[in-house]
This record gives C-alpha cells, sequence and structure tokens, in this order.
C-alpha cells in the first residue's frame, strides 16, 4: 500500500473492525514478516527448538519446547503436527509450569509412623521401600483360586490369581507408555483396582 494513501474511518473498520485486526491489516497491504520475526526475539530468540509430546494424555498433540543455557523458557503447540496443529488444551498449554515450577517436589520424603515432619531419603531406599511393602502385601493377600458357585448352586474353587488388597492409581503427568507398561505390571501383579487419569 502506498504509504501516501488515505483509507476513510468506514473503509479502515470495515477492513480491520470486528476483532480482525491482523487480518485487516493483511488486507490493507501490511506485511506481518517483520512482526513475526520481532516476537520470536522476544521470547525465545536464540533458543534450541526440541520437538516432543505433552505428557497429559493419549491424545498425543505435539510441542515445542524452548531450551536456552540448558533451562527450559518456553513450551508451546507445534504447528507441523498433524494431531493438534499447533493447539494445546488448558492443560498443555500450562505445561512449562509441570516442568519449572519452584514448588514442583524433585525429592523423595518420608515420613515414619507417627511421625510428625517429612524427611528426605534417597530415591533408591524409597523405591526399595516401595517394593518391599508390595511384595509383603501381594504375598500375604494373594488368592490364587476363589470360592463361587455354580449354575446348581455347588460351591466351586475358580482360578482369580488376583490380590484385592493393592490398588494401582496412575497419573496423565506420566507419559503414556510408562502408564501402558505401569498397567502391564499391575495385571501382572495380579491387581485387580487399576485408575487412571489418563484411561490407559
Amino acid at each position: 500500500m502506498d504509504e501516501t494513501q488515505t483509507i476513510s474511518r468506514r473503509q479502515f473498520l470495515k477492513v480491520a473492525g470486528g476483532g480482525f485486526g491482523l487480518g485487516g491489516a493483511v488486507a490493507l497491504g501490511m506485511s506481518l514478516q517483520p512482526i513475526r520475526a520481532h516476537a520470536k526475539t522476544l521470547k525465545i530468540g536464540d533458543a534450541k527448538e526440541v520437538p516432543s509430546i505433552c505428557p497429559y494424555c493419549a491424545v498425543g498433540c505435539a510441542t515445542l519446547i524452548s531450551v536456552k543455557g540448558g533451562q527450559i523458557i518456553n513450551i508451546e503447540g507445534n504447528s507441523d503436527s498433524p494431531i493438534s496443529r499447533g493447539t494445546l488444551c488448558p492443560k498443555g498449554a500450562a505445561s512449562f509450569q509441570l516442568a519449572v515450577n519452584p514448588l514442583r517436589s524433585t525429592k523423595a520424603l518420608y515420613r515414619r509412623p507417627g511421625g510428625a515432619n517429612w524427611e528426605e531419603i534417597p530415591l533408591d531406599k524409597a523405591m526399595d521401600m516401595i517394593a518391599e511393602r508390595v511384595k509383603k502385601t501381594r504375598d500375604e493377600t494373594f488368592h490364587e483360586f476363589v470360592p463361587i458357585k455354580d449354575a446348581d448352586g455347588k460351591e466351586v474353587q475358580k482360578r482369580a490369581n488376583h490380590t484385592m488388597a493393592i490398588f494401582s492409581l496412575g497419573g496423565a503427568t506420566m507419559d503414556n507408555e510408562w502408564n501402558y507398561v505401569h498397567a502391564k505390571l499391575m495385571r501382572g501383579l495380579g491387581v485387580v483396582a487399576i485408575e487412571n487419569q489418563a484411561r490407559i
């Protein structure tokens, strides 16, 4: 558009009004390339973009994680994704807070029975404690057979291979592959009560 060319107020409102300012600017002949280039330098200039997947559910929306100096500085939708085309749900859009949050616990904490305070313990020790408790509970409560009544009302033994004393609760902030393996492990142990926020 010629810099000396003028447009009336009515023409401007017709082209740019109704919340379509950028579309109107393009219609008036303005290029958005300088605006895009400037916007990139504001937030993620000189950052390395790493493609990834949102961890929250089984949809698999693609994300771009901007890393600078070894730190995540931004997470946004990846417009190259055929699944989400750059859009993210509110949880996915807030995944930056999941990764970079001063309130996020990064150490294993343990509160002794009857204790009032949490103490920090090594992760290996915490994993061993969990494994020991799972094995002990399963050994004490595992039922290979359970008594049921057949069609004639006679009590028979039916193979069950389960424990009703362990409940598994998974979360959608773990990736889909981990949730799948976790569910397989629980089923292999004979756990019946398996729930997952991601519904895997």
